[in-house]
């Protein structure tokens, strides 16, 4: 009987370590039909690729896919593996092993089937398959219709799938052991050890690296191996779509308003040129955009001056010299409080509701911002963030957004003029001194007119200096405010530096935090004082604008908007802001979301909205949030009627694919 066993299937050497050998091959033959799947994908829909393949970029779009295919592949036969690698040596034998072998060969197979089936559906779609197609088709009744005319016209995939199963049917590595004659001790040593040498390398494949910079991957970390979105379905696997998806029902898209035209008319975030924009088209001044990682309100003494009734100074004297010569704002929020949020509110005017935008499958979407738009008007672009590429998702989204160029700890390093690696801080990223120094460079060798934005990385938990700095900047209040002040240092010497670049005074800076952080306030410990960031817009090149701090609402989706009005852009936009400077103070707003509350800011008051009702009201006045004026507020009825228009707004076109001026909502 083992004789015919033997013939009948692919089999391993009669070794302890069969079992290990087995894993290995056979998750080789995993790898094989996910390349399988994705080949067939990309000759399915060859015509919708074929503007963006080029033998120079194929094997890069090939490359991301391996990073996809291994979380989907770890994730989906993670409790195969467990059950191969059991030290226990009673369950090697063919009846433990065909189980084994069928447990594979099926969830393998499944995973085959649904790529294909969305090598046909992409053309609907424009993406990947994710969890919200369940709910998108939750109430048709003519699936099942729909299906079978496909599979009619996809017959091809049928045999395809029937010739993969058939092989990995065939080429299934089963360890060829007998339990009576095995020694217990070496099997046990190696079957264990093997086991828990893969749960890191599982851990770490699936979240689609080992360090602690990178995030578990999603479906918007494609975008960092692509030029258009559009290919970012060649590097993801429909599995990993749906796995990374699960549970996360993002966005519901509410019916505050049956009548189109009535929410438009409430809330619209597509700006239109003013007809009185002079001059006619695009001032050609450089952007420079400083997102300062947890560099909140409560750090600045210039944006403190009544805090601790006059006493207090902060830790950013660098900071406060810089407000002196520039435009800011009395209240100023974030719109999320990670830093994944603080690219989209910055960059693309796109707030956080519910979940970041970033992880979302939202992400996927047609994104403009500041690269795209200044981009078509001949700028030069580039994103720079010190830690390694891909950290954070933030090479994905600024590619996707349409910077030219991205600048990340790899690119420092290969710079002779700086320190390389020597400037790691040992977690995260470059030291925020050296990789600022390094920015203001580079944007030297840049052609102007040019967008840039860097996102430092030094003011971040574990919350450390530079060994050479310990003395100079050393413990003090809470944890943080060392790191504040080596930043603010950086930042000081970044403009001094800055102001002997030609281009100086040819540009518009603007300075601002992802969100905030450690506080040792009361105020800044608040449901909406947990949102105060800085906006600090500073032109030294214009003597019109008086440097002042001006009594406004404003929030990170507002820098956008306000830039553009500065540059007098001459074309339509999409913006969940508005323009500060061309806005009456009685009509700026800001708006965020904590744990599901909408916070509407606006009238002097903070709504608190729930998606269905309003839970709160107070007075900016009461500024540790102690006294509810549900109900007693004139404005309370308006602006629940305008935040739910931007939330419907938001979700409408999240699900739409509606986030630019040019609005091609799915069929």
């Amino acid at each position: 009987m083992r004789k015919t066993e033997t013939k009948r299937h692919f089999g391993i050497l009669d070794t302890t370590f069969a079992p290990v050998a087995a894993v290995l091959w056979n998750l080789l033959l995993a790898y094989c039909a996910y390349f399988i799947a994705r080949v067939a994908f990309l000759i399915e829909n060859f015509g919708l690729f074929e503007g963006s393949l080029n033998t120079s970029h194929l094997p890069e779009l090939f490359r991301g896919g391996l990073v996809f295919d291994t979380s989907a592949i770890l994730y989906t036969n993670a409790l195969w593996v467990v059950m191969m690698l059991l030290p226990v040596s009673r369950k090697e034998n063919p009846s433990y092993h065909r189980v084994c072998r069928w447990v594979f060969v099926v969830v393998n197979m499944l995973a085959f089937v649904v790529n294909l089936c969305d090598a046909v559906y992409f053309q609907y779609t424009m993406r990947r398959t994710t969890t919200t197609v369940f709910n998108e088709f939750g109430n048709e009744s003519n699936l099942g219709s729909i299906f079978a005319k496909e599979a009619l016209s996809h017959w091809y995939f049928f045999v395809l799938a029937a010739v993969v199963a058939l092989a990995m049917w065939k080429f299934y590595a089963t360890p060829r052991l007998n339990h009576r004659l095995l020694k217990w001790k070496p099997y046990a040593l190696v079957t264990l050890a093997s086991l828990l040498a893969f749960a890191p390398f599982c851990v770490a494949g699936m979240r689609g690296g080992w360090t602690t910079a990178v995030r578990p991957i999603t479906i918007s970390n494609a975008l960092q191996y692509v030029d258009r979105p559009n290919d970012a379905a060649l590097v993801l696997n429909t599995p990993f779509s749906l796995i990374r998806t699960i549970g996360k029902d993002v966005f519901e898209v509410p019916k505050y308003f049956d009548n189109p035209d009535e929410l438009e008319a409430v809330f619209s975030p597509i700006h239109q040129p003013s007809a009185q924009t002079s001059p006619p088209s695009t001032t050609q001044k450089n952007v420079v955009i400083l997102i300062v990682e947890s560099f909140g309100r409560e750090y600045i003494g210039a944006l403190n001056e009544t805090l601790e009734n006059g006493r207090y100074k902060g830790y950013t004297p660098c900071v406060d010299s810089l407000i002196k010569q520039s435009i800011t704002f009395s209240h100023s929020y974030c719109n999320g409080r990670k830093s994944i949020d603080g690219m989209p509110s910055i960059l693309s005017s796109i707030p956080m509701f519910v979940e970041p935008f970033i992880l979302t499958p939202a992400s996927m979407n047609k994104v403009s911002g500041f690269a795209s738009l200044l981009g078509e008007k001949g700028y030069e672009t580039a994103f720079f963030h010190g830690a390694q590429r891909g950290s954070m998702g933030f090479q994905a989204f600024a590619r996707s957004t349409g910077f030219q160029h991205y600048y990340g700890r790899e690119d420092f390093n290969e710079d002779a003029r700086f320190g390389g690696d020597n400037d790691f801080d040992g977690m995260w990223a470059i030291w925020d001194e050296p990789f600022l120094q390094y920015y203001c460079s580079k944007m030297s060798e840049m052609q102007q007119p040019f967008m840039t934005a860097v996102f430092t990385a030094t003011s971040h938990h574990p919350y450390v200096v530079p060994e050479k700095y310990k003395d100079v900047f050393p413990e003090e209040g809470i944890e943080i405010h060392k790191c504040i002040r080596y930043t603010d240092m950086a930042i000081g010497r970044f403009f001094e530096k800055a102001s002997r670049q030609p281009w100086f005074k040819n540009t518009i800076f603007v300075f601002t935090s992802d969100h905030t952080n450690l506080s040792d306030h009361d105020f800044y410990q608040t449901d909406l004082g947990g949102f105060c960031s800085p906006i600090v817009i500073y032109e030294p090149g214009n003597t019109l604008r008086q440097p002042q701090i001006i009594h406004k609402i404003a929030q990170q989706i507002d820098i956008l908007p306000t830039i553009l009005g500065m540059l007098h852009y001459d074309k339509p936009y999409f913006s969940f802001g508005i323009d500060l400077l061309n806005t009456p103070a009685e009509e700026t707003w800001a708006v965020n979301y904590l744990n599901g509350i909408y916070q509407y800011v606006k009238n002097g008051h903070v709504l608190q909205f729930d998606g269905t009702k309003t839970k709160a009201v107070y007075s900016l006045e009461d500024s540790l949030m102690q006294h509810n004026l549900i109900g007693k507020v004139p404005q309370q009825a308006q602006m629940e009627r305008e935040v739910k228009a931007i939330i419907q707004q938001y979700m409408e076109r999240m699900t739409q694919d509606r986030l630019t001026a040019k609005e091609t909502p799915e069929k």
